[in-house]
């Protein structure tokens, strides 16, 4: 059993049981397990950056809905406890973190102002918090876990590592029973980019893996946006291209306990055997 809990009642946040922990661990351990074997490496990025760090990535300007951001309390004033639940903004100093959406952000941020081969790849794991009109237990919620595996290099490399992922997504799935479909989706980060933007429409950049009307993985091409507002560079001077391939953990979690009627035991089992490396 799951406890959900937050602000006023909306069932915004999870504590996940025994079961569904075993589960989503074993989860990761798939998808860890598919970057290591690629070749990535992992890293280990903080829940928040500082906003200047966000920001790079027009952050607030493409995704203001989602943003969540944290500030210390104003020690100046005498309102250190929460009043109705809540702290008023006047209690608190300048917010100068912000909790990211993403997780990929940490590996464009852990390579900034370096250089990178041709066929790099990194896989990192982080909370990941957006701040949604409505939630709807493991299917929607304000912090979840983001597995991601990112390549950073030349073009083609970004192309070649999201090809196959995207044929061990849907092998995978096939394997535990699920019938997802892939879509083509819209991404905002090139909006203020005219080029990149009618590329966007010309090519998609983004498609989602769908279970039904739910979005649980999907593969990313960023052309070299971050590698610009990094300043990360291949051996030849150029900005380096990205992609990434994202999951989303708890969503695996609340499709597998729909499709094992709520055996989460056997769901763990079925990962375990769709893929045992």
């Amino acid at each position: 059993m799951n406890r959900l809990t937050g602000s006023d009642g909306a069932p915004a946040l999870a504590i996940l049981g025994p079961e569904a922990t075993r589960l989503i661990k074993e989860l990761d351990r798939v998808f860890t397990g598919w970057g290591l074997a690629a070749g990535a490496d992992e890293i280990s990025p903080p829940p928040l950056f500082p906003v200047t760090d966000l920001e790079k990535f027009d952050v607030y300007t493409n995704f203001p809905h989602l943003a969540w951001v944290a500030g210390s309390l104003d020690l100046t004033r005498d309102q250190h406890k929460p009043t109705g639940g809540r702290f008023t903004p006047d209690a608190l100093s300048e917010a100068r973190y912000g909790l990211p959406h993403a997780t990929c952000y940490g590996a464009y941020l852990y390579h900034e102002g370096g250089q990178v081969a041709d066929d790099t790849l990194v896989t990192l794991v982080n909370r990941c918090f957006r701040n949604e009109d409505h939630y709807g237990g493991l299917r929607r919620l304000a912090s979840f876990q983001m597995r991601e595996i990112v390549a950073l290099g030349s073009y083609e490399h970004t192309q070649q590592v999201l090809a196959g992922f995207t044929e061990r997504i849907l092998a995978f799935a096939a394997a535990l029973g699920l019938d997802l479909g892939k879509a083509p989706a819209s991404d905002p980060f090139f909006q203020n980019d005219g080029a990149r933007a009618l590329m966007q429409k010309l090519n998609p950049v983004k498609h989602e893996f769908q279970y039904g009307d739910l979005a649980i993985a999907s593969v990313n091409t960023h052309r070299n946006f971050f590698g610009e507002r990094c300043d990360i560079k291949l051996a030849s001077g150029e900005h380096a291209y990205t992609s990434c391939t994202a999951f989303g953990l708890e969503r695996w979690v609340a499709v597998l306990t729909e499709h094992f009627d709520g055996d989460l035991a056997a769901a763990t089992d079925a990962v375990r055997t769709a893929d045992p490396a």
